[in-house]
């Protein structure tokens, strides 16, 4: 069997082969006499990739556009994919090899990596539902078209601030004004108020920056549109349902689904939480349950912590790294900034929990749990504990909603 490594940059890919079929040869050894071919990223280096008639191509997820090329082509051509987070790669180059990087160690440690690993599913990233990745390109591409809007919109609220300062606060959701603003559309109670202006009149360069804010909502409203289609999916209503509960937005639920689906990627063969119990790190006399499967979760929602610990630099000290997705962290901020700090906005029922107050158990809903964080702690540690709470109870909730008792 051929298991290709494949480091993919912007415009070509670096191949190390290796045939499991022969004793497998030094690392250092082939790093430094082995041929490791760069192929562009066109027709010809495609056709020169598959003329090399790999069983297994084992490659990183590099972004979400350089490797997706070569993962299509290759899934069409009948290739074997496996996938490598950065890290794993990382540390395994510098085990194998050395701390220096460059293409060819990294095609050759991903090489071995599948040499090594094929037969254990877990050491490789698991391949997203097909729908949940469009979802996922529909999040990333209205993010993207959000860092592109929020400059226009502030230079155009600067440079309203003294040409037409009556205006000047006018948020995004006014359409009918920025359309006016770029002379597509007509509105007299715009015109009456620019010709009573205390400002100095519009410039066309403020018209100029109104016409390129508006050729961004058509394709905002698609993929909006796309992805309330997409949420769809009868296999999303029992995520949905949980969702509802926490007034999350279609954006957010989409952005959880597309990282979180199928939850028993997260479960146990039995379908269950896995939550082992074993000896105490802190007292070796005692038993611990680890919560593994609540921990991966909210790792992968970006709301846990990868903890560095050495010697005496443990517990109590700021040894540790945000890990997962921030694109899933920043929603879950963004929700905890507008439907639980905003009163006017807040959603009805949320979810009920329980926290220690003087070694009592006290009950209360989200909203209460967070005004109780805020009362004792610093606003960002109380809105970080919140957080944490709501991704414990929202994977315990899905966990309920999926089993197939509740299926029934």
């Amino acid at each position: 069997m051929l298991i290709a490594g494949l480091d993919v940059s912007k415009a070509d890919v670096v191949v190390c082969l290796i045939d499991t079929d022969q004793p497998l040869p030094d690392p250092r050894e082939l790093y430094l006499t082995g041929n490791f071919p760069r192929l562009t990223t066109t027709a010809g280096g495609l056709k020169a990739l598959l003329e090399l008639k790999p069983d297994v191509c084992v490659l990183e997820p590099t972004g979400t556009n350089y490797s997706k090329f070569w993962c299509y082509k290759l899934n069409q051509a009948g290739v074997k994919l496996l996938l490598v987070s950065h890290s794993k790669v990382r540390r395994y180059r510098e085990c194998i090899l050395s701390e220096d990087k460059d293409d060819e160690g990294d095609s050759l440690a991903l090489a071995y990596y599948g040499v090594q690993n094929f037969k254990n599913d877990g050491a490789f990233l698991r391949r997203r539902d097909d729908v949940a990745q469009q979802m996922r390109e529909r999040c990333h591409q209205l993010d993207h078209l959000s860092r592109i809007q929020s400059p226009i919109i502030n230079r155009l609220k600067q440079d309203l601030a003294w040409q037409f300062p009556e205006e000047a606060s006018k948020r995004v959701e006014a359409v009918l004004f920025w359309r006016w603003l770029a002379g597509e559309a007509k509105s007299k109670r715009y015109d009456n108020a620019l010709a009573n202006t205390c400002g100095l009149g519009l410039t066309e360069s403020t018209r100029y920056h109104a016409r390129l804010l508006i050729q961004l909502f058509p394709r905002q409203l698609q993929l909006t549109r796309e992805l309330a289609t997409l949420l769809k999916d009868p296999r999303f209503r029992p995520y949905r349902k949980v969702f509802a509960k926490y007034g999350f937005g279609e954006k957010l639920e989409a952005i959880l689904i597309s990282h979180i689906y199928p939850l028993s990627n997260f479960l146990g063969e039995d379908g269950l939480p896995i939550a082992p119990c074993t000896r105490s790190k802190k007292d070796p006399k005692k038993q611990t349950v680890k919560h593994l499967s609540l921990r991966r979760f909210q790792k992968t929602l970006g709301c846990s912590p990868t903890r560095e610990w050495s010697g005496k630099k443990n517990k109590g000290s700021k040894q540790a790294k945000l890990a997962g997705s921030a694109q899933c962290r920043v929603g879950l901020w963004q929700w905890l900034f507008t439907r639980i700090e905003k009163k006017g906005a807040r959603p009805k029922n949320l979810p009920q929990t329980a926290w220690l107050v003087s070694e009592t158990l006290v009950q209360g809903s989200i909203l209460e749990y967070f005004e109780y964080q805020k009362s004792t702690a610093v606003i960002k540690l109380a809105r970080s504990r919140t957080i944490a709470k709501v991704t414990k109870l929202l994977f315990y909730d899905l966990v309920a909603e999926l089993s197939p008792d509740s299926q029934k």
